[in-house]
């Protein structure tokens, strides 16, 4: 029986949108934090698909030192935008893109300075998330959740974090820092991620 759900990060705000996209699934969620594990993962992937699995496989074993956990799932992302006039950069390296500790607007600008006079039609970019599941039997999962948009000309919006506020929608005419919250789960790449997952634990629940 599974009935915990533990997803590998201390991330407030990523825990709220996910305990949104997953409440229907009748387990409880819980973060690593709050699971209390720390394991210091190398994630050494040269994808977002084997970083998240990666991040998943660990905490997984992790957890299972836990009698409390032994059965429990653990789900793991690995995220970044990717720019196509970059040659999809920064990637999987956006979080550590310039340096761990360089602020997103310096981040955001240093993007917006690469692709000065570059036309609107060649400034195409998605936010990726992929999303891992690591099972109490050792198989894993990994499903992809993409955002297309294109990078803006200037930094806007509030609502949003890291490349939030260079990432423009053309359909919705802002950036994804600009939408609702409500509206941005309904579009983002993590929330497209975490409603395949759902469908894959569903799956599982159900052999």
């Amino acid at each position: 029986m599974m009935e915990k759900l533990i997803f590998a990060t201390g991330n407030d705000h990523k825990m709220v949108e996910i305990r949104m996209i997953l409440k229907d699934l009748g387990m409880e969620i819980l973060s690593q934090k709050e699971a209390g594990i720390t394991a210091d993962v190398v994630e050494d992937g040269s994808t977002f698909e084997e970083n998240a699995v990666i991040k998943a496989v660990e905490i997984r074993k992790a957890a299972a030192q836990n009698p409390e956990y032994a059965n429990c799932i653990v789900l793991a992302d690995d995220s970044g935008l990717e720019i196509d006039y970059l040659n999809k950069e920064p990637g999987i390296y956006s979080a550590r893109y310039l340096g761990e500790d360089t602020s997103y607007q310096i981040k955001n600008n240093a993007l917006l300075d690469r692709l000065e006079g570059v036309p609107e039609e060649k400034r195409t970019a998605r936010f990726v998330c992929a999303i891992a599941a690591a099972f109490p039997d050792g198989t894993t999962k990994v499903v992809r959740g993409t955002m297309e948009g294109r990078i803006g000309y200037e930094i806007a919006g509030e609502n949003g974090f890291g490349y939030d506020p260079i990432f423009y929608l053309p359909e919705y005419g802002c950036t994804s820092a600009e939408l609702a919250p409500e509206k941005k789960n309904e579009l983002s790449h993590r929330g497209e991620g975490l409603r395949k997952m759902r469908a894959v634990i569903e799956e599982a629940k159900r052999k």
